[in-house]
């Protein structure tokens, strides 16, 4: 399969504004790109890039003052085969984890576990550790909450999620990350391209958030949002939560005037 993908971001700056870009698929998937997803700027502006400690690719640039856009498209290849499911994956006891994935049993910004653990414990003490507790604390994310772009919030935590009940795909995951932790579950935040192949129902295409757990020696992809195996992730960046994975952030005042992306099979 071969999907072409890719953004239009605008903003209009009032005075020179730096920027820290996360828009680059992660290295990994280097050998499948038939063209780079190379980051443009118009006006044309130097970018400068680096590899967080997460192994995500970042960007550096300064917007000058007025209106300024960074764009790109691409294509890449992908096996066109659905998120894997692997019912027979273990929760590893945490004395058995490893040192890199110890950090993504604790709390952080938006994954409030403190507020969450004995409900956490309440619902899913008695089923099964491993895959089928994931996938139990996923059902649970997903019919708790009610998804709307107008309940977006850059201040909203997962315990907050859970008591209004309403947000948008970073606050599936943040809950659903949050339960996993208090369950001992090490769950990590990802964000990237996730178009609609594959499925009847087509809407307005964004970036994406879901999650990633750590059974069997493995991570594996679950998605609170969606509650089902999708075709063409294409994974950007990975973190303890959206805090890591901002896909813009500006130094300064910058007013968002257009944010187009991108996801569709090429036939």
């Amino acid at each position: 399969m071969r999907i072409r993908a890719g953004y239009k971001i605008t903003y209009d700056c009032p005075v020179e504004t730096p920027m820290l870009l996360m828009v680059n698929l992660r290295p990994e998937r280097g050998p499948d790109m038939e063209s780079p997803d190379t980051v443009f700027t118009d006006p044309y502006v130097p970018v400068r890039q680096y590899i967080d400690t997460f192994g995500n690719i970042c960007s550096r640039v300064v917007a000058p003052p007025g209106r300024f856009t960074i764009h790109s498209e691409f294509i890449v290849k992908d096996s066109g085969i659905p998120d894997p499911i692997t019912p027979d994956a273990i929760q590893h006891p945490i004395e058995d984890l490893p040192d890199a994935v110890i950090e993504y049993l604790l709390p952080s910004r938006y994954c409030d576990t403190e507020l969450l653990r004995d409900l956490a414990w309440k619902l899913f003490a008695d089923t099964p550790p491993g895959w089928a507790r994931v996938q139990a604390i996923v059902e649970y994310a997903h019919n708790r909450v009610t998804f709307g772009y107008e309940h977006a919030r850059p201040t909203k935590t997962a315990y907050e999620a859970h008591e209004e009940r309403y947000g948008v795909c970073r606050d599936y995951a943040h809950l659903a990350i949050t339960l996993c932790r208090c369950m001992n579950i090490p769950a990590r935040y990802v964000t990237g391209y996730m178009g609609d192949i594959g499925i009847p129902v087509h809407g307005v295409m964004d970036f994406s958030a879901w999650f990633q757990v750590w059974l069997g020696g493995a991570w594996h992809t679950f998605d609170a949002r969606h509650n089902m195996p999708r075709i063409g992730r294409l994974l950007m960046a990975i973190g303890r939560d959206a805090t890591d994975v901002a896909i813009v952030t500006t130094f300064g005042s910058a007013r968002l005037a257009e944010f187009t992306v991108i996801t569709e099979e090429l036939k």
